[in-house]
């Protein structure tokens, strides 16, 4: 039984990469497109396309082979602009390596974004 869809399917990808696989297929969900978008931008996936099965959906997630780590951040904690620094020494390797990726109102968004756009959010997940 799932319980959490975005740990799910950052674990099969996650899980794929360190076997080397090129492409996994994950369910499909509004949140998980817009992480997997994210991740796009940053690098982390080749591509990801959304397949119609005729129930909930999956995406085909092409991967490149630059994820060393991913997983989501529970509890989803609210953090505010300024105190993005603190989770980045939290949840990322070392400084300007990696993305935390956070929902605010402008939409999914990495964390540097967030720092552009000059707003907070609740953190989601992480990849590098």
């Amino acid at each position: 039984m799932q319980q959490d869809i975005l740990n799910d399917a950052l674990s099969v990808i996650k899980n794929a990469g360190n076997a080397g696989k090129a492409e996994c297929m994950i369910k499909a969900s509004k949140l998980i497109g817009k992480v997997l978008g994210v991740m796009q931008e940053k690098g982390y996936i080749a591509s990801f396309e959304y397949i119609n099965d005729g129930r909930g959906g999956k995406f085909n997630v092409k991967l490149s082979g630059t994820i060393n780590n991913c997983g989501v951040i529970k509890p989803r904690f609210s953090v505010k602009r300024k105190n993005l620094e603190k989770f980045e020494s939290r949840y990322l390797p070392g400084q300007d390596f990696g993305v935390l990726i956070l929902t605010t109102t402008h939409g999914v968004v990495s964390h540097s974004k967030a720092k552009e756009i000059g707003t907070g959010g609740k953190l989601l997940a992480y990849v590098y």
